[in-house]
């Protein structure tokens, strides 16, 4: 099965309510859970729509939003307003995992292509992931170990 090309556009899901949209990119959820263990009112998994943005402050969801180190998560305020820009650049090396990264910074193709803006991003480090350079949690099956 070919590859495919790693310029196509993102698959997002929006949810809304007055002030504020959640957006959620289904691809690049690893379900390290910090949405619903942090505000399980609005974030429910286990339910349909699982987001439910009217069941808080915009800006509560907003700062769980944050918390999100994959990037699936963001927000878009109902003035337009997306997620702040973060300072400096920041990678953790999660023991057996991948590398959340989180900061303002650019994924880049081997010519310099800009493939896509990201302020929050987890990065496969198994080399075993079939959304590379994005973990999918393959690491888990691969039972991949480093520190």
């Amino acid at each position: 099965m070919p590859d495919e090309p790693r310029h196509k556009e993102p698959h997002k899901k929006a949810y809304k309510a007055e002030a504020i949209t959640v957006h959620w990119e289904p691809r690049l959820c690893i379900h390290t859970g910090h949405c619903f263990r942090n505000l399980g009112a609005v974030f429910q998994p286990w339910d349909q729509p699982w987001v439910k943005p009217d069941r808080t402050t915009p800006e509560r969801i907003a700062e769980v939003v944050r918390l999100c180190p994959t990037g699936a998560l963001q927000f878009e305020t109902l003035d337009g307003h997306e997620q702040p820009e973060i300072e400096g650049l920041e990678v953790k090396v999660i023991p057996d995992g991948p590398l959340y990264v989180r900061g303002n910074f650019e994924l880049r193709a081997d010519d310099g292509t800009v493939l896509r803006r990201m302020n929050r991003a987890t990065l496969c480090r198994c080399g075993q992931s079939q959304n590379k350079p994005f973990c999918d949690n393959s690491h888990l099956e691969a039972q991949f170990r480093a520190d």
